[in-house]
């Protein structure tokens, strides 16, 4: 890196962070971005921690978890609540940590909780964004279900049909939960605000 500038001016360490600053708030991770995803994942790991019913390999049901990645990405676009959804499932883990393979591991975890970014493409549909983005989660742990989890299957029952009625026991359950919280703050709040 260059030295600071000295009396004769020039380009110094300084103009290198403010043009690196610049290119990460055109991509849309301003300052106030950064702090209300922070906020979000915080509000989201509260309501986490409000569970109406746990499963014993994993997966509850709470009270609106998802509802302020959600929002977030409606707020911020897809690519800050994908990434604030990975966030938000890395702590999950650390919160629960139920570890089979690598590779379930990122599907249970980062992958299917930043599905939930997906909502940001849905702005003016944030109903139909509830059901994509929670459809996006279903499928990573469906398959996290059928490829680490069959054999939990009852003998005869396929794990395919065992990773469906497992997932959807508790992601059904929430996402009548987030439609109905998605419906309700919509009706007050009017349309979604945007950055």
């Amino acid at each position: 890196m260059p030295a600071y500038p000295g009396p004769r001016g020039g380009k110094g360490r300084f103009s290198v962070v403010s043009s690196e600053t610049a290119k990460v708030e055109r991509a849309g991770w301003s300052t106030r971005a950064i702090a209300e995803a922070a906020a979000m994942i915080a509000l989201s790991v509260v309501l986490y921690l409000i569970k109406i019913y746990h499963l014993p390999q994993g997966g509850s049901v709470t009270a609106g978890s998802m509802i302020p990645i959600l929002f977030l990405a409606w707020r911020r676009g897809p690519a800050i609540g994908m990434v604030a959804g990975a966030a938000f499932g890395l702590i999950q883990y650390l919160i629960e940590p139920f570890f089979v393979h690598p590779v379930q591991f990122l599907l249970d975890y980062p992958l299917a909780i930043s599905a939930l970014g997906l909502a940001g493409f849905f702005r003016r549909w944030p109903l139909v964004g509830v059901v994509v983005a929670l459809a996006g989660r279903f499928l990573c742990h469906f398959a996290s279900g059928v490829v680490f989890f069959g054999s939990y299957a009852p003998q005869g029952v396929n794990p395919a049909v065992y990773s469906v009625i497992y997932n959807g026991s508790y992601l059904l359950p929430e996402l009548v939960i987030s439609l109905v919280i998605t419906y309700f703050l919509v009706r007050k709040l009017g349309p979604l605000p945007q950055r």
